[in-house]
């Protein structure tokens, strides 16, 4: 099969990892890739939100099966444009990925169906947001409806932090569009975690859990991220709780979708708060998630495509995976100042220093070459992925490896796992 994965980060060079290790792939292209894909895949320079040219570019390369990794050209409608050209793609339709474009259309889909998640309104109107938040009181979370690349969400910790945020999203316009109309929901107390599963438009697959880490400095300080390190499995997310995920959030999801004329096929990210109440989903993904992938993929025994095939085609019913019983930890490298203003082109060295370690591998997320060097090219530069029997030695392979990078512009968290190895140490 000729296959062309979608998008430039660490998310598709896990996909591109996975992807190249098929039989079934004869010819891998990624659009527009870097230079760790490179490695894996033949990169091409058409930018993710190029639906035109990705779609003209699959047409002229006889591709038979594209991987969508990103959300916005998901929300573009990639992937209706790739099926109307008779192109066999993975990821769900412009109408289903509004489960992620908008946070509003997500809450209302719960509402409608009983699916446990926060309390919460839409706003569109300053005045009535704040209201509204005076009236609720503080902890209160304040959301961009739509896509702000994992920084449209503030936990508001006092009504003055949620009047500025509000502030912000709809006088500021500090997300545009996307920031248009808020969400304010109240604030669940638990803990939070991620569960994926692949969908076929009626069926659903469970794919695993993760937990991540979105504050930018250690000891979950700091502003929001795309995320700064996950780990695989989530110590919290027990066999029990994941049926009860199933039961509760995902399957419902998916018969709600498709009972809406918008089914849903691709993966299903679920971002969820596991509250004295039970499991509530705090915000749904349309995509593998970025670091979560990372850390997800290596743990996959099963070849991957053939499961993105059989979502894609509707035929997940009785399809099984396999699955390493190691666990896995990520450490992502950001460029100094991220995810404020930060500068690109910084050298990055070191990066063969641990190649061929069977325990360890290195994802490159905002990287570009500069004659023969590597240097950054973005916020979230480098995810590099320890493996181990549990998520203690997962943890430290990871951080050796990363004291063998040299690269004065970037900086990374200390404490990546903090949580799982605390759940480790109690026996849980």
């Amino acid at each position: 099969m000729r296959i062309l994965i979608v998008g430039s980060g660490g998310r598709e060079h896990a996909l591109a990892w996975a992807i190249a290790a098929s039989p079934l792939a004869d010819r891998l292209y990624c659009a527009p890739g870097n230079p760790g894909i490179a490695r894996d895949a033949i990169c091409v320079p058409v930018e993710a939100s190029d639906v035109a040219g990705l779609v003209a570019f699959a047409e002229r390369e006889s591709i038979d099966f594209v991987v969508v990794g990103p959300e916005a050209p998901l929300a573009l409608g990639l992937v209706d444009r790739l099926e109307e050209a008779g192109i066999a793609a993975f990821g769900p339709t412009a109408a289903a990925a509004q489960l992620e474009a908008s946070k509003g259309f997500t809450k209302d889909l719960c509402a409608r169906h009983g699916i446990p998640t926060a309390e919460y309104r839409r706003f569109s109107d300053a005045g009535a947001a704040k209201a509204y938040a005076q009236a609720q009181g503080a902890p209160i979370v304040v959301k961009a409806d739509g896509l702000a690349a994992g920084k449209g969400v503030t936990v508001a910790t006092s009504l003055a932090e949620a009047e500025a945020a509000i502030d912000e999203a709809l006088t500021g316009a500090k997300f545009g569009p996307a920031g248009a109309e808020i969400v304010i929901e109240e604030f669940l107390a638990g803990e939070e975690a991620s569960f994926f599963a692949l969908v076929d438009g009626a069926h659903a697959l469970p794919l695993g859990s993760a937990q991540d880490h979105k504050r930018a400095f250690d000891g979950d300080t700091g502003p929001n991220t795309g995320g700064m390190g996950a780990y695989s499995p989530a110590p919290c997310l027990t066999p029990a709780l994941e049926a009860e995920v199933m039961a509760r959030i995902i399957t419902p999801t998916v018969a709600a979708m498709a009972a809406e004329g918008r089914p849903y096929k691709g993966v299903l990210y679920a971002g969820l708060m596991l509250t004295d109440a039970g499991p509530k989903l705090i915000e749904y993904n349309c995509r593998f998630g970025d670091p979560e992938a990372q850390v997800l993929l290596p743990r996959l025994r099963s070849d991957v495509l053939p499961a993105l095939i059989a979502a894609r085609d509707g035929v997940l019913k009785n399809f099984d995976l396999r699955w390493h019983e190691e666990a896995t930890l990520c450490v992502v490298l950001a460029a100094k100042g991220y995810p404020g203003a930060y500068e690109k082109g910084s050298l990055i060295e070191g990066l063969d220093a641990f190649e061929g370690d069977a325990n360890v591998l290195l994802f490159h997320a905002g990287t570009r070459k500069d004659g023969g060097r590597i240097v950054s090219d973005g916020g979230r530069v480098l995810d590099v992925v320890g493996l181990g029997r549990t998520i203690a030695e997962a943890q430290a392979r990871a951080y050796e490896a990363v004291s063998k990078i040299r690269w004065p512009g970037g900086f990374w968290r200390r404490d990546i796992g903090w949580r799982a190895l605390a759940a480790e140490k109690a026996g849980r």
